[in-house]
């Protein structure tokens, strides 16, 4: 094959798993990225990091479930540390409702009553009548995911380069894959200047350490207006989160918005007012108007965006289809713009 025949730019999640994908098939490319290494300038380092589909098919269209449901063993494929301890959702008592709706809206759960959410994670024995047990799901650290990538790739001699996100890198090569494709925009929400339908969707997360509270799995608190999620991470550290406000604002997080946050997490536990509040986040995820991921070719360049609040349970599923259609021209379910 022709040297650095693929050009990928956007070193997050979407451009990394695509990246080591194709590096996979033995595709030769080249990664840019404006900020190179992955850190705190993308949203996929605030992620929560929950490969969730059935839980999130409360809210998602059925091509997030059935497509996030690849996501577990990709990543168990690329040395990814996955825990497969499922998902718990609870509510609290005055807001049972939201349980039974969440229920409807969802499947590949089991009731538990208290004494089954005590079984599951013995700290939160007395704090839940019943919940939902998801025992399918799994979870990662969204920043240990990264640096396995970016590890995975270095083995390939492929290193993150660092160029403005604006514009494609020079490339000499003509492509000689069937497609023709030599240019990957993979750059979420800074993308926007090429689709004029990309919106932003604000998130802010929160990680926090507890020395009283062990939980083995991600544990949802159903809310009428803000629930929330608390991810494990390993040392008495977790990730609470977080909000999705329809806006583009990349700025620091609102005091309300941490507030809410923060006494969510109390109401679960009161252990959690002790808690050491170690980062605050916030970033805007990229966003189609249907909130579903799209793949769009014009000419000689593919764009690979729009995974809103699913970065680590699609981004699997978009590079798999993405070098289907690089290698094959196999047309990918989510591809809705095809001019070449």
């Amino acid at each position: 094959m022709t040297e650095s025949q693929i050009t990928i730019v956007g070193g997050g999640v979407a451009g990394l798993c695509l990246a080591a994908e194709l590096a996979e098939r033995g595709v030769s490319l080249r990664i840019f990225d404006r900020f190179g290494r992955p850190a705190e300038h993308g949203c996929s380092w605030w992620a929560g990091g929950m490969l969730a589909p059935f839980c999130e098919s409360e809210a998602a269209e059925e091509p997030v479930v059935r497509l996030g449901q690849e996501a577990a063993g990709w990543w168990q494929r690329h040395n990814v540390n996955v825990e497969r301890n499922g998902s718990l959702v609870l509510a609290l008592s005055r807001d049972g409702g939201e349980l039974d709706r969440f229920a409807r809206r969802t499947d590949q759960h089991e009731w538990v009553d208290a004494d089954g959410v005590a079984a599951l994670e013995a700290d939160l024995a007395g704090r839940a009548r019943r919940g939902l047990f998801f025992p399918t799901e799994a979870h990662l650290s969204p920043r240990d995911a990264l640096a396995c990538l970016v590890g995975e790739l270095e083995s390939r001699n492929i290193t993150i380069e660092t160029a403005d996100g604006l514009d494609f890198p020079d490339n000499d090569n003509e492509a000689a894959l069937p497609t023709k494709v030599c240019k990957i925009d993979c750059r979420g929400l800074s993308a926007s200047d090429a689709m004029q339908d990309l919106r932003g969707v604000k998130g802010e997360m929160l990680l926090i350490r507890s020395v009283d509270i062990r939980l083995s799995r991600p544990v949802r608190l159903l809310h009428p207006r803000i629930p929330i999620y608390l991810v494990p991470r390993g040392d008495g550290v977790f990730m609470l989160g977080a909000t999705q406000i329809e806006s583009g604002n990349r700025r620091a997080a609102s005091v309300r918005s941490v507030l809410e946050l923060l006494s969510a997490a109390y109401a679960l536990h009161p252990a959690f007012g002790e808690a050491e509040i170690l980062e605050i986040g916030v970033d805007a995820r990229p966003a189609f108007p249907d909130n579903l991921p799209r793949i769009r070719r014009r000419g000689d360049r593919l764009y690979v965006n729009g995974l809103f609040r699913h970065g680590f349970l699609l981004a699997p599923a978009m590079a798999r289809m993405t070098a289907d259609y690089l290698l094959s021209g196999q047309i990918p379910e989510v591809m809705d713009e095809n001019l070449n």
